[in-house]
Parts: C-alpha cells; structure tokens; sequence
C-alpha cells in the first residue's frame, strides 16, 4: 500500500516534517501542494506514528477536500489507531463514488478482518486479490488463507495457499499455513511432506525444522521428533521453544534425564516456566528422585497456584511415599481445578483401590472411561477392579463397553484374557486368532497384562 517517499522528495519532506513537527505545536504550515502531503501522510504511516498520520491526512483534506487519496490515507489511519468504524465508513463513501481502487478493496478486507468478520473480510481480500497486480499477491493470499481458517473452512484455504505456492514457490508463509490447515484436519504426513519440500531448498530455516518436530510430536513419532528438534538447535540453540518442545519428546520416551536437561534450558532462555518447571518434577518423580520432584512442583505452583498437574503431581509423591490419604487431598485439589481431566480420576480411582475403598475406586473409574473410553490403561486397571468381584461382570462390563465403542482396540485383547480366567478356554483362544489376524501387536499386548500366559503353551503356539 503506502511507501516511503522516493529519494527526489527526501529534500522537501525532511523540512515539511519540520514544518508539520512545528505545526503540531502550534504553529501556521501553510500551504503544500498535494504530492509534499501526500508524501508526509505516508511518512508517517510508514513510521507507525498512526496518530500523526490521521492529523496529517485531516489538514490535508483541508486544503484538498476532494482528493480521495488523503480520504483514503484517513481511512488508513483510522484502522491504525482503532477507530475501525469511522474506518469503513470512510472506505464505504469511496466506495459508492465508484473509485476503482485496489488500495480501497485491500484496507476495507483488512478493517474486517481487524473487526473479525470473517465473511466481509473474505469478500473484499477475493476483489482486492483480483484487482492485484502480481507482486501484491503473495500477502493477500496469507490473508485470504487466515480468513477462511478463522471460519474453520480448512480445504478453502488450502486452495489458496496452492494458488501462493504456484505464484511464489519460496513464499515461507504459505508453507507455515499449509502445513498447519493438514495439522487442523488431522493430515500430518501431509503436514510433514510440506515442511520437507521446504526444507529440501531452505535447509537452514529453524523455523521449518521446529515445525516439522512439532508435526511429529503430534503423531508421537517421538524419535524423530527429537530429530527435527536436534537440527533446529544446531541452526539456533537460543531459540526457547524447540528446547521445551524437546523435553516434551524426551519425556514421552522416557529418556528423564535429557528432558530435564531440555526443560533448563527453555527456562534459562525464556525465564522459569510454570509448566516446563512441572515437567521436571515429573521427571524427577519418574527417576525416584521423590524430593526433588517436591521441589519443582512446589516452584510450580508458586507460579502459578492453580496448575492442577502440579497439584496432581504432589498427590502422586504422597501416595508414592506411601502418605496415600495425604496424597488423596491434593489430588481431589487437582480434579477442582480440572474438572474435566480424565487422567486426575484415573488417578483417584488408583489411590482409593490401594486403600481398598472399592465403591469410590468403580466410580472414579467410570468417571474417568466416561471422560477418555480410549485411555487403556484406565480400561485395563478397571476391568482388573472388576475381576475381583467376579469375572462374568468383567466379561459383561466388556461385552456393553463393545457396543458403545466397537473401535476400541482393547476391549477384545481384555476380553480373551477374562474368558481364559473364566476357564472358557476355547473361546478363549478363537477370540486370540482373531486379535491376532487384526493387529498382531495389539493382541500381543495381552501379554503384558497378565504375564502369566507367556508360559501358556497354546497362547505361545499361536504367536510363533
């Protein structure tokens, strides 16, 4: 839109910045002609010194009331300070006078979009896109894109952003946004083959790899997570995110140690971090290491009191010391602060099964499957609750828990092991073949929850 004045008008607009630095305090500017004003307006705008560029644009109406150019500056400057309605309603006047104007089109889409009416703004960004020349699009695609993200219409978008990568194929911004329109649609090996392309012809971009970590992350690909990581800080090790996001891999590997060391480091760049500092205490609490994990999450807290996976976190190392009804108290506090977080149940019902308060454990059990029925770790510790009293209210809790989620991967695995306990054995053993032929890895999960069967002849045949 607006530039800075070409090197011819440098001379004059050095002395009417004088001038108009004069007038503001109070003195006479007298009369420029229309080109010296037009070249202070956008002076300032250029500077961001909005206030002084609406003054500027209102005495040079004064002197030029119909020039649509300073209408428009106005208009400009409007939108810059706040003033978004006298904005559009400035805009609107041009408008209707019938000035074809690309700048009029492109400021009105960007009013809308300051006013998040993402419908006008959508409309006027396709006209001024339209009215572009070549070298304005790479922007209004950008913006075009964020629109129609803002009304979730992920494909319209996408379209878009294939129209800025045709016409710029280095346009960065547009790879950032394709990548994160697959992410919001749940295509994240498109997501990563975006960032790929990119980085095949940009390999130094930090950005681009802390990107593509981020995508990996979100498919728990958690090696090559760390991967994409690793390359982001050997390009930029003072960028703090990528340091947080990294412990955050190490820790979902259970490498502790190197999570804490990536933890420090985040906070050391970016100042201590409520969140990264729990982190550590969970770290610390996973390694044993009981009163440094105190320690953290009590820094935690001290940050921020109402952090429920600190609280959660202190729960835990209460009951871990074996203070299970201390443990209980903060625990219930983390569930306060998080209604809605089935792992704080999960939680619960662990504590108060240990406590053999058998009734709470079921119900916190069920609150937390009602909250998360794809969590199996929860679904594995409530059936074995279950088992206690009898195994055919097991065997009936799993065959309802089927018809509600028929996708669920475990309920079958559990299943088998409940008719074996039951002594239905062939049952037992047909239903193992048909885990088997699904997901071999899954079935062999069975394992694992009841390692007794890995010595089971007929079990061990059939996963040769």
């Amino acid at each position: 839109m607006y530039e800075e004045p070409e090197e011819e008008f440098d001379g004059n607009l050095k002395e009417d910045i004088q001038r108009f630095e004069a007038f503001l305090l109070g003195d006479e500017i007298g009369f420029l002609d229309s080109d010296r004003w037009e070249a202070l307006i956008d002076h300032w705008l250029v500077s961001a010194q909005y206030q002084k560029a609406l003054t500027c644009a209102e005495e040079a109406l004064s002197q030029f009331s119909f020039n649509t150019t300073f209408k428009l500056r106005k208009a400009q400057a409007y939108s810059a300070t706040g003033k978004l309605k006298e904005s559009i309603q400035l805009l609107s006047e041009l408008e209707r006078i019938g000035i074809p104007s690309f700048e009029i089109l492109l400021t009105k889409a960007s009013v809308f979009s300051q006013l998040k009416d993402s419908q006008n703004a959508i409309k006027y960004f396709i006209a001024a896109l339209k009215a572009s020349e070549p070298e304005d699009r790479d922007e209004i695609y950008i913006d075009l894109a964020m629109e129609y993200e803002q009304a979730s219409r992920w494909e319209d978008a996408l379209k878009v952003l294939k129209e800025a990568i045709k016409a710029n194929p280095n346009n960065e911004g547009a790879i950032y946004e394709i990548a994160f329109c697959h992410d919001q649609i749940g295509q994240y090996d498109e997501s990563i083959q975006c960032y790929s392309d990119f980085i095949d012809e940009n390999p130094y971009s930090f950005t681009a790899w802390y990107n593509l970590g981020n995508a990996y992350l979100k498919m728990e690909n958690y090696e090559k997570a760390v991967w994409a990581y690793d390359y982001c800080t050997l390009i930029n090790d003072d960028f703090g995110p990528v340091h947080f996001n990294m412990g955050n891999a190490y820790l979902s590997l259970d490498k502790f140690r190197k999570a804490i060391e990536c933890f420090d480091r985040s906070n050391e760049l970016d100042g201590d971090d409520p969140t990264g500092l729990c982190y550590i205490g969970e770290c610390h609490e996973q390694l044993g290491e009981f009163e440094l994990a105190k320690h953290y999450y009590k820094r935690s807290l001290e940050l921020s009191p109402q952090l429920p996976d600190a609280w959660l976190g202190l729960g835990i190392v209460e009951d871990l010391e074996g203070r299970t009804k201390e443990g209980l108290v903060l625990i219930h506090k983390a569930s306060e602060l998080s209604p809605d977080n089935a792992g704080i149940y999960h939680v619960l019902a662990g504590a108060y099964e240990k406590m053999d308060e058998f009734q709470l454990a079921y119900e916190y059990y069920e609150m937390a499957i009602a909250l998360d029925p794809y969590d199996e770790e929860c679904l594995i510790n409530f059936v074995g609750l279950i088992s206690k009293e009898a195994f055919v209210t097991a065997l009936d809790y799993l065959d309802s828990f089927k018809d509600e989620y028929p996708d669920s991967q475990m309920v079958d695995v559990l299943r088998v092991n409940v008719l074996w306990q039951m002594g239905r054995k062939d049952s037992s053993l047909f239903l193992f073949k048909e885990c088997l032929t699904r997901d071999r890895e899954k079935a062999c999960e069975l394992f694992d929850i009841n390692p007794s069967l890995k010595t089971v002849q007929e079990f061990v045949l059939l996963t040769e």
